[in-house]
This record gives structure tokens, sequence and C-alpha cells, in this order.
């Protein structure tokens, strides 16, 4: 690259479904930043990687590797990420990336932790952050796996899970919000009627209807919300299904209804992940 040509930033933005559904997260304002972040630092954007529902550890993420592949990489110089877990949770997965970078002499930055591996500075501080919350995440993980596996085989407890869109928690027990839930139930509703994600947002924040924590509505979380198994009377921790007390917002018969007619609108079958609850009328 000739001195004094801008460098190319390729920008990728990811978020799991549980992120989505626990905390709100928003691919859309990942990216904003990222953008925010590249014209402050006369970065040109290269190109735009987003990848929806997909955990930090798994690696096969279509985005993820479009970016990555032979042809892509070739129209950028910097990978930019908001934070390092946005690209990788596992240590290992991370350091292989890295490696694959050095040998194609690009940078990564992640714009939160302010780390830019260009410089020595950053390149050493970066290694040492992923390796202690690799460390971390081993630890937490070996102190509640177990513990919380078996919560979710036996029934018990419910499993430390954030009270999504529609529930609270109250003394120990999932309790419904009956004016959150009454929106959950227009809007599987209305997706079962026939209308889009794109216009159910529109008629809700048209009618001033808005997310828990005050943001519009959009179709990544309308999605979370017709896959969360909650509403259908049911709490999901690792492929185990644990029924709760609480108010079901739909049927176990319309929850899947509407996971299949979701399913029937995806295109790459990797990304179908139907779920069904059990079905007591089945």
């Amino acid at each position: 690259m000739a001195e004094g040509t801008r460098k190319r930033a390729a920008l990728y933005a990811r978020v799991s479904t549980e992120e989505q559904a626990q905390l709100g997260q928003s691919l859309e304002a990942q990216m904003e930043s990222l953008r925010r972040f590249c014209a402050a630092h006369d970065l040109e954007v290269a190109g735009e990687y987003v990848d929806e529902g997909f955990s930090g550890r798994n690696t096969n993420r279509k985005a993820y590797r479009l970016m990555l592949s032979k042809e892509e990489r070739m129209k950028w110089d910097t990978l930019v990420v908001l934070k390092m877990d946005r690209i990788h949770r596992n240590s290992r997965n991370f350091m292989e990336m890295m490696d694959d970078l050095k040998k194609n002499n690009q940078n990564f930055v992640s714009t939160y932790d302010k780390i830019d591996t260009g410089n020595a500075v950053g390149r050493f501080v970066m290694d040492m952050i992923q390796r202690i919350a690799q460390l971390e995440s081993e630890q937490i993980g070996e102190r509640t796996y177990m513990g919380m596996k078996e919560k979710a085989s036996t029934g018990g407890g419910i499993m430390g899970f954030n009270p999504p869109f529609g529930y609270a928690i109250e003394e120990g027990e999932l309790t419904a919000v009956e004016e959150e839930l009454s929106v959950v139930k227009e809007i599987f509703a209305m997706y079962e009627g026939g209308m889009t994600m794109d216009a159910i947002a529109y008629r809700l924040n048209g009618s001033g209807t808005l997310t828990r924590r005050g943001n519009p509505w959009n179709k990544f979380n309308l999605r979370n919300i017709l896959h969360n198994t909650v509403y259908a009377g049911y709490m999901s921790w690792d492929g185990i299904l644990q029924e709760h007390g609480a108010d079901r917002a739909v049927s176990p018969g319309r929850f899947n209804r509407v996971q299949d007619l979701m399913a029937s609108k995806v295109r790459d079958p990797a990304k179908k992940n139907v779920v069904h609850v059990p079905d007591e009328d089945s």
C-alpha cells in the first residue's frame, strides 16, 4: 500500500440470539458506531459484515467466513470491531484469526478496548486481555454449568436468566407483566396473520409502543420475541426445555406454527434452527 493511501476497513458486527433477547443489543447501533470511528480516524469503509443470531464461539458464521475469504480480504487492510468479543469469545479461535491476519499483513482494531495491532503496545495488550478473558470464562463455566444443567433437567429454579419482555421475576418466580405480554400476543397474531416484521415494527412504533428499554421495535428484536420459547410456557437452557408456571402469551401450537412460518422464509438451511415446544393438543 502506497504511503499516504487511506487504509481500508472491514467493519464486523455480531450479536447472538440470547444477547438480543436479554440485553437488547443492536446490530445497527454497533455498525453505526464503527462507521463513526472510521470517519474520525480517516479509514475508508471497504465492507460491512454482519452476523445475527450466532454465538461468538461459533466460527461457522456466514458473514465472518465471507469477510475472511481470499477474494473479500483483498478489499481491506484493517478489521474493525466494537469489542473483541464481537469477533470471538474463544481465545484459541481468536489467536488463530490473529495469526491469519498477520500472515496477510492485516491489522485488527477494537474500538471499545482501544486496541490497534498496528503498534506493539496494542498487540501486547490485546494478547493479555484475551488470555485473561478465556481463563475467567473457563472458571465460571466450570462452577456453574453442572449446577444449572441439574436445575434445568429437574425443573428447579429459573436458571438465572434475565426475564424477557413480558415477564419479571418476583420472589424468585417468573411472573407475567400483563401490559407487555399483551404486546407480545399482538406480535404473534400479526405475524401469523401474514404481516412482515418490518410492517409489525412500523405499526408498533407508530402507536408509541416501545421496548422495555424505550427503544423502537425492529426486525431483530421482533425475531427474538417470536423465537423465544418462554412465551409458549417453556424456559430453555442448553437444549433443555423447562415448563414455567407463569401466564403464556401464546399456545404451544401457535408458537410452533410461527416457528415453521419463519423457517419457511429463511433461504439458508443452516440458519433455520427450528425449535418446537411440546404441544398438548397435538
